[in-house]
């Protein structure tokens, strides 16, 4: 299940997040693939890139960043992860428009919304297929939720049995609609990161790490490293 980084508390570990995320793109010295997570623990590791500590030494230009999952609402909405990215991050750091990939929301259904992404994704890699020698990612950041979710796969839901898509819409799990990528293009990536904290984490944590097929986050299995990174709150 990876290797687990534990922390005092939330602040240090988005540190440790940051100057780890920022070293990995700055020795790729190439285009560098992010997929972000949403979530109040990711948005301090965000908040941490775009201070000046961090940010001067960041390869902006080099980096394309995605989403994980997007809740089906307008991008300007509060619940929206793109607004939370753009509000923490991207409106702060010099990261070229072009360089932002989000889920599109506007004109769409859920499903043509992740036809969509879909393809944009497909795009970005040059190829119809993933291939395990050529990760789709550098970096994928991946939230847990209480009842053991990962970016919008949730426990019983048919998205979790998805192999052939890219990205799916996601209904009557946890309103509002969402989109959310599906295992095999999570698992598409060099190095996948868990950001946990916070005492409410604590017995979700510990059953996902014990590898209980009944959460969707135990079933995360990068083509490369696995790490989950812990405050001590969450940890115990």
């Amino acid at each position: 299940m990876g290797t687990i980084r534990v922390f005092d508390d939330a602040d240090a570990m988005a540190r440790a997040a940051a100057e780890w995320l920022c070293g990995l793109a700055g020795r790729a010295d190439r285009t560098f693939a992010v997929c972000l997570s949403g979530g109040s623990t990711p948005r301090r590791l965000y908040e941490t890139l775009a201070g000046p500590a961090i940010a001067a030494e960041f390869p902006w230009r080099r980096v394309h960043w995605f989403w994980g999952d997007e809740r089906f609402v307008p991008r300007d909405h509060p619940d929206s992860n793109f607004r939370m990215v753009c509000e923490a991050l991207l409106a702060r750091a010099p990261c070229p428009a072009a360089n932002v990939h989000p889920v599109p929301v506007d004109g769409l259904s859920p499903q043509g919304a992740a036809i969509a992404y879909e393809a944009e994704l497909k795009r970005f890699h040059g190829a119809e297929r993933l291939d395990p020698a050529k990760p789709l990612f550098d970096v994928t950041l991946l939230g847990l939720g209480e009842d053991g979710h990962t970016a919008s796969l949730f426990p019983g839901h048919a998205a979790l049995r998805e192999q052939q898509r890219w990205a799916v819409a996601v209904e009557g799990a946890s309103p509002p609609a969402r989109i959310s990528l599906t295992f095999p293009v999570l698992d598409s990536s060099r190095d996948a990161a868990f950001l946990v904290a916070g005492q409410g984490k604590r017995a979700i944590l510990a059953r996902a790490r014990a590898g209980d097929p009944a959460l969707p986050a135990a079933r995360i299995r990068p083509v490369g490293r696995l790490q989950w990174l812990v405050d001590r709150a969450a940890a115990g």
